[in-house]
């Protein structure tokens, strides 16, 4: 391909205000996906951007791109913190740390939740970046179980399902016991430790049984 040549196949920079409208649906999709999940339409992302449902289709043909463009800087975090985890000397201390941060963000962002533990979104740029994070995943898991701390019986895999557990309880329970997953998220890990000893504090209250009976009402 020569110089001209690329000069004419390179995209134009967008005009100004179509620039704007697209960070005002990215931002507009961030807030309505963070409340509802991946269930949200475009249609619901423009209705909250105060834009046409033209003008989102124009920009994001569909859900899947949109979601691509928001979760892939997210996703590129996790990889960093994976990253940082791997250089903690204490492998048990950055194993709970790492997965603590994730099911913050989670609990944070409902879509971040669903981009985690499901495949139904992100089949490329996010799921190349998943692909890249299972690996260091694993590393992670694999010190923690040479250290002693970790069981042995502990994969990787689990990670995952831990994951939705914990995003589970943060998105039904959450709202009415905010911060609440940190309890059952302690009680999970202290059933992971291979080495016994005495149980970690929980940090948060269980739930009244009013509390329990509104969240046995909650939709799966």
């Amino acid at each position: 391909m020569t110089p001209d040549t690329q000069r004419i196949a390179a995209p134009r920079p967008l005009r100004k205000d179509a620039e704007r409208n697209r960070q005002r649906i990215i931002a507009a999709a961030r807030e309505v996906f963070r409340e509802r999940g991946f269930e949200a339409t475009l249609d619901d992302v423009a209705h909250h951007a105060g834009l046409g449902v033209g003008t989102v289709y124009r920009r994001f043909p569909n859900k899947e791109q949109l979601i691509e463009s928001m979760f892939a800087d997210r996703m590129t975090e996790i990889i960093e913190l994976a990253k940082k985890t791997l250089a903690d000397p204490d492998p048990w201390h950055g194993f709970v740390g790492f997965l603590e941060k994730v099911v913050e963000l989670m609990a944070a962002d409902r879509g971040m939740h669903d981009m985690m533990v499901s495949t139904a979104f992100g089949h490329e740029q996010v799921a190349q970046i998943r692909d890249q994070l299972m690996p260091l995943g694993r590393e992670i898991v694999q010190r923690a179980k040479d250290s002693g701390e970790l069981r042995a019986d502990f994969e990787v895999e689990d990670v995952v399902v831990l994951l939705k557990m914990c995003g589970a309880v943060a998105t039904y329970i959450d709202h009415m016991a905010p911060g609440i997953w940190r309890r059952y998220f302690t009680l999970l890990i202290d059933s992971l430790r291979g080495r016994p000893g005495d149980p970690t504090p929980l940090p948060h209250p269980a739930l009244t049984e009013e509390m329990l009976r509104q969240a046995m009402d909650c939709p799966p």
